[in-house]
């Protein structure tokens, strides 16, 4: 990777991590073979109408839309294809199901908790090459690196190119960066046991910046692993990390600008993004 591309020079800078990952409640992922374009949905083979008109259903149910595809070279062809739709608040699942027209995907009730059947967690990583060629490079290399497995997918533009190689595990929304083989096969397989390995983790996709970055702060405060053991109540001033058995944390969260001033991605011009940190953690009775 060159020394003045946007994740190299984040990752010079040891940018956080923290409270970095895209805002989303949930995730429709229709698989898509064949090259993309910097906006997926309206750039690659799928009918721009239809990707237009996919994301907006999808947002209207809180989904994001991702294209994915499997690893190496695929042509666009007809055959069925692979959708999955997760739901990443605490208790949410993943479903996985095959349409033969994504069109179809117009006429499915996005809201169903059925849809489809049950599937193990996945974890998509970008290779949007071009949104940003540190994903098409530093993504394309942790899936060569991980090897033909059936719960890696390449996925498009996800958010924080800068951060490569980015990836979301599914369906609890926890998001990475900096990820290496080694570090992507152990949240695989923590995810199988109901676990979170927080190497390179970014936040939990349905809680805000401040939230996610209050999550990760007391996951580390007492040490909790399990999934789905923690959620935020965002409702007041500050969030509030609530634990399973009861116990609640308030976080202070400020967020602040960052020196010197770095492109946020590649050939973009200097910008001074901004870091959310927790700068402390009380718990509540």
């Amino acid at each position: 990777m060159h020394e003045d591309s946007c994740a190299a020079l984040s990752a010079d800078l040891a940018e956080p991590l923290a409270g970095t990952a895209a805002v989303t409640t949930g995730w429709l992922c229709l698989e898509q073979p064949g090259p993309w374009g910097r906006d997926a949905p309206v750039q690659s083979g799928l009918d721009p109408d239809l990707g237009r008109e996919l994301a907006e259903r999808a947002g209207a149910h809180g989904l994001r839309l991702q294209l994915i595809r499997r690893p190496g070279r695929h042509a666009d062809t007809g055959a069925p294809r692979t959708a999955l739709v997760a739901r990443s608040t605490p208790g949410g699942a993943l479903r996985r199901f095959e349409v033969d027209d994504p069109a179809a995907l117009l006429d499915l009730d996005l809201s169903a908790a059925d849809l489809g059947r049950p599937a193990d967690p996945v974890l998509l990583v970008c290779t949007n090459g071009r949104r940003d060629r540190c994903c098409a490079l530093l993504g394309r290399d942790l899936v060569r690196e991980l090897g033909d497995r059936p719960d890696v997918w390449e996925t498009s533009h996800t958010g924080g190119h800068r951060f490569a190689p980015a990836s979301v595990l599914l369906p609890s929304g926890y998001t990475f960066g900096r990820l290496d083989g080694a570090a992507a096969r152990e949240v695989l397989a923590a995810a199988g046991r109901g676990e979170l390995a927080r190497t390179g983790c970014r936040g939990r996709s349905p809680w805000s910046h401040a939230g996610q970055a209050a999550e990760l702060a007391v996951r580390e405060l007492v040490g909790e692993h399990r999934l789905d053991a923690l959620r935020v109540d965002e409702s007041g001033a500050d969030p509030v990390v609530v634990h399973q058995d009861g116990r609640r944390w308030r976080a202070v969260v400020r967020e602040q600008p960052l020196e010197p001033p770095r492109p946020n991605s590649c050939g973009g011009a200097p910008v001074r993004p901004s870091t959310t940190s927790v700068t402390s953690v009380d718990p509540l009775p």
